[in-house]
């Protein structure tokens, strides 16, 4: 694939600088040209020039945009949302059309009318060498602004409109990540890892190096030695109920093929720019397959996730007087966790552990969005994929990070190859909660009685 991308790349290069030979001889550098704004090299760009010339003239606008500060790239995104929008003109015509004559042709008009100019834009642009990666990174800082300018809202949507097409499963690539892996690639596991920080090479080798252990990633062609997303997996025996044991470096690894289970402990996106785009679901069931055929002996494929939201649910359930979840008899066996001393001991955890269970059940089984789905949004993600809220595992993780996130919670999801389907239409067509029987008896009290009434 390197090699293929790095030929493609060359080639795109080499007509960079034709284009660029092409425009000089026009006389198109200018002081004028040089004095000219990044929106006006656009307009250029969409006027339709040869290619050579148009791949000159994208690879200029993307070196310039990349030398901007903060500012001029809001003005800049400023432009793509004002000047840059569907063409008024055409699109008035294009309804007038299709309103006295809605004709295929009419509908295709209009089609084409509706869309933004900035979209033709980003195409245009990405002829670049390397645009793609350029464009990326231009959609990062446009998400860094809109904590502020939600305005520029429709620019960021055609962004993840065209990346969901030029990220499509069709594009994607699965490796094996394992000690052969070029170093660049392993630097980037590292520093990419978002659930469990490796803390050196001893610990990548030990996460990708032993027989026990696999690493999967997705990449793209056009991103180069760029892992797209990858999932951590460990091969065991049982079902993990801690992160600790699959995590430590002394362990002693087993033959994988006396494992039973497959256990997704890590999955970590790398691009940023490529928020919304989903990759997920389509790497666990690739690596499903793929480490099925290699092991005959798995039967059981499982997560060990971690529960990002849930200390501040709980902390926000404390203080509200009219918590369903939270009783006055908890409230002060929940004082144990003001104390930071309440880690280290072991007699308070094992107190603790059947309150944090109960607590636990409600937040995945009872606590919702506005728009009636898990607030956690790793559940979100492994129910919409068709899996089964399979074990609730407090004092699962005693990190700084576990403790901060969640106290001490991990869940496992669990991925039955033949209710995949039947578990994801539940979840998306009715916001069903699909767990096992073992989750549902923690409940308490009124939530108990709620679950058993069966959703609209």
């Amino acid at each position: 694939m390197s090699s293929n991308s790095s030929f493609f790349g060359d080639l795109l290069t080499t007509i960079a600088d034709r284009g660029r030979a092409l425009l000089d001889r026009s006389g198109r550098t200018t002081g004028a040209t040089r004095a000219a704004t990044l929106v006006d090299r656009c307009e250029e760009l969409l006027t339709g020039r040869g290619e050579a010339s148009g791949v000159a003239l994208a690879a200029e606008i993307l070196s310039r945009y990349g030398q901007m500060k903060t500012g001029d790239r809001i003005a800049f995104f400023e432009a793509l949302l004002e000047t840059f929008g569907p063409d008024a003109d055409r699109l008035s015509k294009a309804i007038a059309a299709y309103t006295a004559n809605p004709t295929e042709a009419a509908v295709s008009e209009l089609h084409g009318a509706s869309e933004p100019r900035r979209q033709e834009l980003f195409r245009r642009l990405n002829m670049a060498p390397g645009a793609t990666a350029d464009l990326v990174h231009m959609r990062e800082h446009l998400m860094d602004a809109l904590s502020r300018r939600r305005d520029l809202g429709p620019v960021d949507r055609d962004f993840g409109h065209l990346f969901s097409s030029w990220f499509n499963r069709g594009f994607l690539v699965l490796r094996r990540i394992d000690w052969a892996t070029p170093a660049n690639v392993l630097e980037k596991i590292i520093r990419y890892e978002a659930v469990h920080a490796i803390r050196d090479w001893n610990d990548l080798r030990a996460r990708v190096d032993s027989p026990d252990r696999h690493c999967y990633a997705f990449f793209h062609p056009a991103l180069v030695d760029e892992p797209l997303i990858f999932v951590e997996v460990a091969l065991t025996r049982e079902t993990p109920g801690a992160i600790a044991p699959i995590l430590d470096q002394s362990r002693d690894p087993i033959a994988p093929g006396t494992a039973t289970t497959a256990v997704f402990y890590s999955i970590s996106n790398c691009q940023r720019g490529l928020a919304g785009v989903s990759f997920g679901h389509f790497l666990i069931k690739q690596v499903v397959e793929e480490i099925s055929r290699e092991i005959p002996s798995l039967t059981t494929f499982v997560t060990l996730s971690p529960v990002p939201g849930f200390r501040k649910w709980l902390e926000g359930e404390r203080r509200s007087e009219s918590s369903i979840a939270v009783t006055a008899a908890d409230r002060q066996l929940l004082e144990l966790l003001d104390t930071p001393e309440w880690v280290e001991q072991e007699a308070v955890r094992a107190e603790l552990t059947p309150l944090m269970n109960a607590l636990a059940a409600h937040y995945f089984l009872m606590a919702k969005t506005a728009k009636g789905r898990p607030v956690d949004p790793v559940a979100r993600f492994h129910l919409g994929n068709g899996a089964r809220l399979e074990r609730l595992n407090p004092m699962g993780d005693l990190s700084e990070k576990g403790i901060d996130q969640a106290l001490g919670l991990m869940v496992n999801y669990r991925y039955v190859l033949s209710d995949i389907e039947k578990n994801h239409e539940a979840f998306a067509g009715k916001g069903e909660v699909v767990a096992s029987s073992a989750v549902k008896k923690l409940l308490r009290g009124e939530a108990a009685a709620r679950s058993l009434v069966p959703i609209p």
